[in-house]
């Protein structure tokens, strides 16, 4: 699959506006990478593929979901995927791109006033541990999701105490074996949650393939979650 069918498939799949701002994002992304580190994926099939559907596959292949009109956080959102992919697709959604490095929150402020696109976004500075204890925030999205991360035990225990009750957190994976599903299921006991459902797919041009956990809340998630800065990472629940 070459360059030009792949960016012929992408009109054809989002149509012409959508696709014109994500080419309008790669510029504006590699211009802020001649500066800052903010992903290695900005060319031909690495930002087509491995970047822009890699994140928003989910949402624009399950036609069972309604995922428009929803307030949505995207936790470690780096150079703005998936978040910033989700924005672009679904423009009446309320989206919150959360990132602990000042540098990326900043870059990621300026690549959002040149967009100018529709939705209301917020760029927030902070470590997750601290925004899951903050009452504006804790239980008050309708979908999370986390991309390059961390392990599924630990951005379980990002995700869950932000989701409302119907909420929907997307975990985004390489590979899934059955005892990574086993590390989640015992972290997911703890934090009051479940997998609902897991997607896979083989993306184009041999890159690999992606898998999708579903996970929600079945009851609140107990008030000790997330745990203090680092711990999630260094002490996974499903270990």
């Amino acid at each position: 699959m070459n360059q030009i069918i792949q960016k012929q498939e992408f009109k054809n799949i989002l149509g012409t506006k959508v696709y014109e701002i994500f080419l309008e994002l790669q510029t504006l992304i590699k211009e802020f990478n001649k500066n800052l580190n903010l992903t290695r994926l900005t060319d031909n099939s690495d930002y087509w593929i491995s970047q822009v559907y890699d994140s928003i596959w989910p949402f624009i292949t399950d036609s069972n979901r309604n995922f428009d009109n929803k307030k949505f956080l995207d936790i470690g959102s780096g150079c703005g995927f998936p978040g910033l992919g989700y924005a672009i697709i679904y423009p009446n959604s309320e989206v919150y791109l959360v990132d602990s490095s000042e540098k990326k929150t900043d870059a990621l402020k300026k690549i959002i006033d040149e967009l100018r696109l529709k939705n209301q976004i917020f760029i927030i500075k902070d470590r997750i541990e601290n925004l899951g204890h903050n009452i504006k925030f804790r239980n008050k999205f309708d979908i999370c999701t986390t991309r390059a991360v961390s392990s599924p035990p630990t951005v379980a225990e990002y995700m869950l105490p932000m989701l409302n009750r119907n909420g929907t957190g997307l975990l985004y994976c390489g590979k899934w074996l059955p005892e990574d599903e086993l590390k989640l299921n015992k972290s997911l006991n703890i934090l009051k949650g479940t997998i609902k459902e897991r997607k896979k797919i083989h993306l184009p041009n041999n890159k690999g393939e992606r898998n999708i956990i579903f996970i929600k809340p079945k009851e609140k998630c107990p008030d000790d979650f997330p745990r203090k800065n680092g711990k999630p990472k260094k002490y996974p629940l499903g270990n």
